[in-house]
C-alpha cells in the first residue's frame, strides 16, 4: 500500500474548497441568495421568491448528499451535526440568538462575507465582532456559560441523530438506502414546491438554488471523500484532512470566522495552519469581490449613525455566540446540517427563522414608536 502524502492531499482539499467557495461568493453576489432576505421578503412584502430559492438549494443538497451516502462515497454520520447526543435546547436557543442577530447585522455569516467583498465596511465590523464572539463561545467566557447552561440539557438517542440512522435502528433497513430515499422524498418535495410557482422560474433564481445546493454537495465530497484518510500514517487513526473539527465538513460561517481571526493573529505560529473553514472565508470574499468589480457594482458603504453601529455590533455578537451554540448558521445548519437530515439541524433552523421574524417585528415596533414619538 503506497504511503499517503497528507500535505499534498491537504493542498488538494484546500484548493478545491477555494474554488467552490469562490463560486459560492460570486453566485450569492449575483443572485442575492440570502436566508435573512428571504424571511424579510415574506414578513415585509409577502414575497416568497427568495425562500423558494433557499428551498430549492436545500432540496438539491438533500438529494445530492443522499446519492453520495448511498454510493458509499461519504458517511454523513461523521459530521458535527449527527452526534447521538441531541442538544435540542442549544440548537433552539442558539438559533434564536443567531436569527435575531443576523437581522440587526443586515445579514448572516455568508452574506456578511459577500458584502465585505462588495465594499461594505459595516460588514467588516460585523466580521470582527462575530469572530470574537464565536471564539469566546468556543473556548472563552461565553463557552463556560454555554457548557453549564443550555448544553447541559440534552437527549441521548439510540443512534446518531440523523433520520436515516434512527430509522435504520428501528427497522433494520440499510442506512445508505434510507439516506437516499429520504433525501429524494424530502428534497424532491422542496424542489417541487420551489418550482411550482411559475414566476419563480427565472435564471437567477434557478442558478442560486441549484448551484448553492450543488456546492454544498461538492464540499461534502471534497472533505468527506477526497480528504478522507482511513489511517493517517502519522497517527494510525482515521482523519479528514484540513478540517478544524476533525470530521467531515461542508460550508458553515460562524466558527470559521474565529479560526480565521486566530490564524491571522497567530500567523507566525507554525501550528496554525489553513483549514477548510478558513479557506472558505477567503473564497467567498474573493468570489463576491471579483463579481462586484467585474459588474461595476462594487461600492464603499459605511454606517449611517451611532444606532446603526450599535445594531451591527450587537448583531455580530449574537450571531457569533448563537451560531456556535447552535452548531451552525443559516448555511452551516440550514443547508449543510439539514442535508444530512439531522434532527438538531431542523431545530436550529427553526430557531433561526423564528429569531429573524422576532427581530423584524422588533424593528417594525421601533419604527412605529419613533413615528409617534
Amino acid at each position: 500500500m503506497p504511503e499517503i502524502d497528507i500535505a499534498a492531499l491537504s493542498r488538494t482539499v484546500l484548493l478545491s474548497t477555494f474554488a467552490l467557495t469562490f463560486l459560492f461568493g460570486a453566485i450569492l453576489q449575483r443572485t442575492h441568495f440570502c436566508t435573512m432576505g428571504a424571511v424579510s421578503d415574506i414578513v415585509n412584502m409577502g414575497d416568497w421568491s427568495r425562500m423558494r430559492m433557499w428551498g430549492l438549494a436545500v432540496g438539491v443538497a438533500m438529494i445530492g448528499t443522499g446519492v453520495l451516502a448511498w454510493a458509499g462515497l461519504i458517511d454523513p454520520t461523521k459530521t458535527i451535526y449527527t452526534a447521538s447526543k441531541l442538544s435540542w435546547l442549544s440548537a433552539l436557543a442558539g438559533g434564536l440568538m443567531f436569527g435575531f442577530g443576523m437581522v440587526l447585522a443586515s445579514g448572516c455569516g455568508s452574506k456578511t462575507l459577500v458584502r465585505i467583498g462588495a465594499g461594505n465596511l459595516k460588514s467588516l465590523v460585523v466580521f470582527v465582532f462575530l469572530g470574537l464572539s464565536a471564539y469566546m463561545t468556543l473556548r472563552g467566557l461565553f463557552g463556560v456559560v454555554r457548557v453549564n447552561t443550555v448544553d447541559a440539557v440534552a437527549i441521548t438517542l439510540p443512534a446518531t441523530q440523523d433520520l436515516p440512522s434512527l430509522l435504520s435502528q428501528g427497522t433494520g433497513a440499510a442506512r445508505g438506502a434510507l439516506q437516499l430515499g429520504l433525501g429524494l422524498l424530502l428534497g424532491g418535495a422542496l424542489m417541487v414546491w420551489a418550482l411550482a410557482a411559475r414566476g419563480f422560474r427565472t435564471f437567477d433564481n434557478l442558478l442560486g438554488g441549484i448551484a448553492v445546493g450543488l456546492i454544498i454537495v461538492g464540499m461534502w465530497y471534497v472533505s468527506g471523500h477526497i480528504g478522507y484518510v482511513a489511517e493517517d500514517p502519522n497517527t494510525l487513526e482515521e482523519v479528514f484532512v484540513a478540517t478544524n473539527s476533525g470530521r467531515m465538513e461542508s460550508l458553515s460561517f460562524v466558527a470559521p470566522y474565529a479560526y480565521t481571526l486566530d490564524w491571522l493573529m497567530m500567523f507566525s505560529d507554525k501550528s496554525k495552519v489553513l483549514t477548510v473553514g478558513i479557506i472558505s472565508v477567503f473564497g467567498v470574499i474573493a468570489g463576491a469581490a471579483v463579481y462586484a468589480l467585474a459588474t461595476r457594482t462594487f461600492r464603499w458603504e459605511g454606517f449611517g449613525n451611532a444606532e446603526d453601529v450599535a445594531n451591527h455590533i450587537i448583531g455580530g455578537i449574537l450571531m457569533g455566540a448563537g451560531g456556535v451554540t447552535a452548531l451552525g448558521c443559516t448555511v452551516g445548519q440550514g443547508l449543510s446540517g439539514v442535508s444530512t437530515l439531522a434532527i438538531g439541524s431542523f431545530i436550529a433552523l427553526g430557531g433561526i427563522v423564528a429569531g429573524a421574524v422576532l427581530a423584524f417585528r422588533y424593528q417594525i415596533w421601533r419604527l412605529e414608536r419613533m413615528a409617534f414619538a
